[in-house]
């Protein structure tokens, strides 16, 4: 993998850009959020893993700016702010993944293969449809009878896992172990009320107590 890392402690840095290459992937490392967004712009990547607090800028504002922009790039978080606050603010910015300092190696290099998994598996098939929805995973765009519909990255990642999924129950456990991995409490259930605001309420259905599923006719 060609990866980019923005981490600005210097020991920990070395450390990672190190284990990364021992482990046979391609690491450009810098130190700055303002370095970090012009290398995207420069050339492609396979998944960035980046630190929140940066000397020039904070890393959530960061990842929020480049999705905007356009980049669709698997992102890790590694940070030292645990708090589900904090948490679900990285996930609602655009993070794919979400990883506490100090964290073991092996779990890490395990998650940025698993995120770059998940990416290519989304990019083989594009755009789904179910009625007047339509998703468009490789831009992340979402129409609904036609208009567009501004979705946060999380809630895109829930409706593209139902919509690629039709006439399928997909399970809470499903949904918050590959959307939300660090969830608690009644966090799905907010993230779909949101949706449901955003895209109509003839789309998602619930299952007690199981999950929750769309069909090719719902919507229409």
């Amino acid at each position: 993998m060609r990866l980019l890392l923005v981490e600005d402690d210097l020991a920990l840095g070395r450390a990672l850009q190190s284990v990364l290459h021992n482990d046979g992937h391609d690491v450009t490392w810098v130190r700055l959020g303002g370095d970090c967004a012009r290398l995207l712009d420069e050339g492609r990547h396979d998944a960035l893993l980046l630190d929140l607090g940066l000397p020039d800028c904070d890393g959530v504002a960061l990842l929020r700016r480049l999705r905007a922009a356009g980049h669709a790039l698997p992102a890790v978080l590694i940070t030292a702010r645990d708090s589900l606050q904090d948490r679900l603010a990285g996930f609602d910015g655009g993070a794919d993944d979400y990883l506490i300092k100090p964290f073991d190696i092996p779990e890490l290099l395990a998650r940025l293969r698993a995120v770059v998994r998940r990416a290519g598996g989304a990019q083989a098939d594009s755009v789904w449809q179910v009625g007047d929805l339509t998703l468009d995973a490789r831009s992340m765009h979402t129409t609904c009878r036609g208009a567009p519909v501004n979705l946060s990255r999380t809630e895109f990642a829930l409706l593209h896992a139902l919509v690629r999924n039709p006439d399928r129950i997909v399970t809470r456990m499903e949904l918050e172990q590959g959307v939300l991995p660090y969830s608690e409490g009644q966090t799905l259930d907010v993230h779909i009320s949101n949706l449901r605001k955003k895209i109509g309420d003839g789309y998602i259905r619930t299952v007690r107590g199981v999950g929750y599923m769309v069909r090719h006719d719902d919507g229409r």
